[in-house]
């Protein structure tokens, strides 16, 4: 049934024979390429570059203490749909942080990496994703404060 509703299209038209060569110019990239170029999306996406855009919120913000003083801020306390630029930057930098702690995990189970090597891999890896989870927790303490306290 679909396959017949595919194929109407082409019974009417005619799909042209074309010859394409791509210049010689024109290679594929490397794999590590490709790789910076998701690695760096995955960074502006997750830090909200769509969001600041589209808002234009402040870099920084600041809060008036008892005193009178003004003090600057990086977190929007009390918004979860809100952000400063500089928050999102933090917080999209510990997610990709934790994220190359959970590649550098997968490359230990190569068969060629020496075991000192496979160690070495394993501790860091293991630091990167510990220390991306504490500080995305602190973070959100500091967004949110009492949202995950038990009484």
């Amino acid at each position: 049934m679909l396959e017949s509703l595919y194929r109407l299209p082409f019974s009417v038209l005619k799909v042209p024979n074309l010859k394409l060569k791509r210049p010689l110019w024109v290679k594929a990239p490397s794999a590590m390429t490709v790789f910076a170029l998701v690695l760096l999306a995955y960074f502006l996406v997750t830090a909200g570059v769509i969001y600041d855009v589209i808002v234009e919120p402040p870099s920084i913000g600041s809060i008036t203490d008892e005193f009178g003083h003004s003090k600057p801020v990086a977190f929007m306390p009390y918004r979860i749909n809100g952000q400063y630029i500089m928050e999102g930057l933090a917080s999209s930098f510990m997610f990709t942080l934790g994220g190359l702690g959970f590649i550098i995990l997968d490359k230990t189970h190569a068969p060629s990496t020496p075991k000192l090597n496979r160690i070495l891999l394993v501790f860091l890896g293991f630091f990167l994703v510990l220390v991306s989870f504490i500080a995305c927790w602190v973070f959100l303490r500091i967004k949110m404060p009492g949202y995950l306290t038990y009484y």
